[in-house]
């Protein structure tokens, strides 16, 4: 299991409750997309953040409707319960042996462990520690995107979120876009999807998140992770708001 540089920030819970998310506030993806995988959810919904999370969240909303008004934030995923990460991870690495064309049992461990080391590229470990909690299992992190009302579909954003690959880095596309070597109807397409992509970044910097640094769709706000990026930027020291629910 890897080691997040973000794990040695320290927790001051604020026990903040876990509320629901309006339904007309936002979209959302629907079937949920890991519950639909069967998740293991139990009673919970995974369309519940902190409180302060979703005060956030309708500012973003409004400051993005200010600049495309027929536009609303996609809420992918949001809380997460620890069983559903393991249940998420052990599917990403199946998934990757089968797309490869792999054998677990015909692996050396030097293969296996890199192949661990991809799938912890996208997710969490899914840590019990409660000095270490993922943070989607904080009630603080959401995966979004961007959804036009009008077409009745999400944005262009140049690649699906959870996507195993370099494309899921947020500045992949800019490169592309200046690259002479790539096609200009490819060029043209990349800088959409830059484009797009700081559009979503830039709603949710003016309310407080923190991107992932190799996810364009993670955003989170009071949790380990967003206190090291905060912290990366400043002298001071950060410590964060919202440790795992329980």
């Amino acid at each position: 299991m890897p080691i997040k540089p973000y794990w040695d920030i320290p927790i001051i819970e604020s026990h903040e409750p876990l509320v629901p998310m309006p339904r007309d506030a936002f979209t959302y993806a629907d079937p949920h997309p890991y519950a639909a995988l069967g998740a293991p959810y139990g009673n919970v919904s995974p369309f519940f953040v902190r409180a302060g999370v979703l005060t956030a969240l309708i500012q973003a909303q409004q400051t993005l409707q200010l600049q495309q008004p027929h536009w609303k934030l996609f809420i992918f995923d949001a809380y997460r319960p620890v069983a559903v990460q393991k249940f998420m991870v052990e599917r990403t690495f199946t998934e990757l042996l089968q797309a490869r064309g792999l054998e677990q049992s015909m692996l050396s461990l030097t293969a296996i462990e890199a192949l661990w080391e991809e799938v912890y590229q996208l997710w969490a470990p899914p840590n019990l520690d409660p000095k270490t909690p993922p943070p989607h299992s904080t009630g603080a992190a959401v995966d979004i995107t961007l959804f036009d009302t009008q077409t009745q579909q999400t944005v262009w954003m140049g690649s699906p979120i959870d996507e195993l690959s370099v494309r899921s880095q947020p500045n992949y596309f800019s490169t592309l876009a200046q690259d002479p070597n790539t096609a200009i109807e490819d060029r043209n397409s990349a800088a959409l999807a830059h484009q797009h992509r700081q559009m979503l970044h830039n709603v949710m910097a003016q309310a407080g998140f923190q991107r992932h640094p190799g996810e364009w769709w993670h955003f989170s706000i009071g949790d380990q992770l967003w206190a090291w990026l905060c912290q990366q930027a400043s002298t001071e020291k950060w410590m964060a708001r919202y440790g795992r629910v329980a």
